[in-house]
C-alpha cells in the first residue's frame, strides 16, 4: 500500500494478485487534491456519499470483483489446508475452518461498513487500510486519538512483515517443488537449499520490474497454470476410494494454534478488500447479503474445506506443508504439476514482493533520498535487499507449513480480526448509546480477544516448533 496519494500499485493477497488501483492514504486532503464528482451531481445539502464521489479509470464489474477475489484463494494457502486438517484432526478442521471462515467474513463486513462511514464524515471518496485504521482511532475514545499518531507505522509493519512472510514461503515452496522434480530424475538427494541459491537470481529479476503493467501477462499465464494444476490434483486426490481409517477427528489441542494460524493465512484476503471496493463500478454490491463478499466467501471455503478434508483423509499423517509434495513420486504428470505451479508462485513472488518494496521504498526510504542523483540505484537496491531478506529467511527456515502458520498467526490474527473489531468500535463509537453500545462493545472485545489470542499462541506455537524442529533437534526433513 503506498502512502502516496495518486500512485498506481498493485495490492496483492495471500496468493498475490494484483489489483490496480489508486490510493488515498492520507485522510486531509487539500483542495486541489480532493477527487471531484463522477459525474453524479450532489446539492449541498445532501450527505455526502463516497460512491458517487469516486473516480475510477476502468471500474470492475460484479463478476470481475468476483472473480478477482476467486482467483486469490488458489495458491499457497489452499495447497496447505490439508497440513492444517493434520493438526487440527478431520472433523475439527471441517467445522472449525467455517467458523473461521464466518468470523473473518464478518470482520470484512465490519470494515466495509466503517471505511464508508469514515469516508462520509472526512468527505473523501476513499481510503487506504492504515488511513481506515488511524481515522477511526482520531474518532474514538481518548486513548485511540492518542494512539493514533503511530498506528499508520504499526500496520504498515504488519503489511510489510505478512508481505515478506508471503515471499519467504514462496521462496520454499519454489525450491522444493523444484527439488522434487529434481529427485525424479535423480537418485542423489539434493538440500532444498541449493534450489533457492539457484533461483535467488531469477527472483530478484522479476523484482527489479518496476512496472506492474509488464507482469501483468505473465500473471494471466499463471492463472492459467494454477486452474490446471488444480484439476489434475484433483484427479490424484479421487483416483482411489478415500477412507477416515487410520485418520484422527479431533487433533491434539497443543497443535490447534497451527491450524488457526495456516487457515487464517489461507482464508484471510484483508489485503485486497479495499482496493476491489474502491475499484467497483457499483461498490454497494460487494457487501450486503447476497453480495459478491459474501457470494465469494461462501465458495472460497467450499474450495478450502474440500482441499483439506480430502487432502488430510488421501495422505493422512505423511501430509506435507504443501499437498503438491506427496503427488506420486515417480509419475510424469505430478512432476508437471509441481513445475507448473513453481513458476505461477514465482511469477506471484514479483506481485506480493512489489507491496513489500512500495512500503519500504514511498513510506520510508524515498524521504530520505530525496532528489539524490543515484535515486534509481538506491531504488534497485531496496528492491535487491529485501528479496535478500525473504529467501535468507526461506534459508534459514526452509519449512512451509511453519511459515504458513506463523505468519497467518503474528499478521492476519492483526490484521483480518483485532483490527477491525477496533475501527468499528472507534467509528461509531459516538454514535452509539445504551445497550446497542454495549452489545457493540461486548462483540468487537470477543473478536478482538480472538485475534490477540491467536496472534500470541499462534505465534508462539508457531516459533516454538520452528526452534525444535530446526534448531534442537535439527531435523529440517520435511521435503
Amino acid at each position: 500500500m503506498s502512502k502516496t496519494g495518486h500512485s498506481n500499485i498493485a495490492f496483492v493477497s495471500d496468493e498475490g494478485k494484483g489489483i490496480d488501483t489508486k490510493t488515498h492514504y492520507t485522510i486531509e486532503l487539500t483542495e486541489k487534491s480532493r477527487p471531484v464528482s463522477s459525474g453524479v451531481a450532489q446539492s449541498e445539502k445532501e450527505p455526502y456519499d463516497p460512491y458517487k464521489n469516486r473516480q475510477v479509470e476502468h471500474p470492475t464489474t460484479n463478476n470481475d470483483t468476483l472473480i478477482h477475489l476467486l482467483k486469490g484463494s488458489l495458491g499457497t494457502g489452499i495447497l496447505a489446508m490439508p497440513n492444517a486438517f493434520l493438526n487440527s484432526g478431520y472433523a475439527v478442521g471441517f467445522v472449525g475452518t467455517i467458523i473461521i471462515g464466518i468470523i473473518c467474513t464478518y470482520c470484512i463486513h465490519m470494515l466495509l461498513r466503517s471505511h464508508y462511514e469514515l469516508c462520509k464524515r472526512k468527505k473523501v471518496p476513499s481510503l487506504t487500510y492504515p488511513a481506515i485504521v488511524e481515522a477511526a482511532l482520531l474518532e474514538g475514545p481518548s486513548w485511540g486519538r492518542a494512539v493514533a499518531p503511530y498506528i499508520v507505522d504499526i500496520t504498515n509493519a504488519f503489511l510489510l512483515i505478512y508481505q515478506l512472510g508471503a515471499c519467504c514461503i514462496y521462496v520454499v515452496f519454489v525450491a522444493s517443488n523444484i527439488k522434487d522434480i529434481v529427485d525424479y530424475f535423480y537418485d542423489d538427494e539434493i538440500d532444498v537449499r541449493l534450489f533457492m541459491v539457484i533461483i535467488l537470481l531469477p527472483l530478484i529479476l522479476i523484482n527489479w520490474v518496476r512496472n506492474l503493467k509488464y507482469l501483468a501477462p505473465f500473471s494471466s499465464v499463471a492463472n492459467v497454470i494454477t486452474i490446471i494444476s488444480f484439476g489434475i490434483i484433483c484427479y490424484y486426490l479421487f483416483e482411489k476410494p478415500i477412507s477416515v481409517e487410520g485418520k484422527e477427528a479431533v487433533g491434539s489441542l497443543r497443535n490447534f494454534p497451527l491450524f488457526f494460524g495456516t487457515v487464517l493465512f489461507a482464508l484471510e484476503a484483508i489485503g485486497v478488500i479495499m482496493p476491489l471496493e474502491n475499484e467497483m463500478k457499483t461498490p454497494k454490491s460487494f457487501g450486503g447479503n447476497f453480495g459478491v463478499l459474501n457470494r465469494s466467501m461462501i465458495l472460497i471455503i467450499f474450495l478450502y474445506v474440500g482441499m483439506g478434508f480430502f487432502g488430510y483423509l488421501k495422505y493422512g499423517v505423511d501430509i506435507k506443508g504443501s499437498i503438491t509434495l506427496n503427488l506420486p513420486q515417480n509419475e510424469l504428470l505430478a512432476q508437471l504439476v509441481k513445475g507448473m505451479l513453481a513458476i505461477g508462485i514465482y511469477i506471484t513472488h514479483g506481485l506480493a514482493c512489489y507491496v513489500a518494496i512500495d512500503i519500504t521504498w514511498n513510506d520510508y526510504v524515498v524521504k530520505k533520498v530525496g532528489n539524490s542523483p543515484h535515486k534509481l540505484l538506491w531504488e534497485y537496491v531496496v528492491r535487491t535487499l529485501l528479496v535478500l531478506v525473504t529467501f535468507l529467511l526461506a534459508v534459514a527456515i526452509p519449512n512451509l507449513e511453519l511459515f504458513i502458520s506463523l505468519f497467518g498467526a503474528l499478521c492476519l490474527s492483526a490484521l483480518g480480526l483485532a483490527y477491525p473489531a477496533l475501527i468499528e468500535y472507534c467509528t461509531f463509537y459516538k454514535e452509539t448509546t445504551g445497550f446497542s453500545k454495549a452489545i457493540m462493545l461486548l462483540k468487537n472485545l470477543v473478536i478482538l480477544i480472538i485475534g490477540l489470542a491467536g496472534l500470541t499462541i499462534g505465534t508462539y506455537t508457531s516459533l516454538k516448533e520452528i526452534i525444535h524442529t530446526f534448531f534442537v533437534d535439527g531435523n529440517n526433513h520435511h521435503y
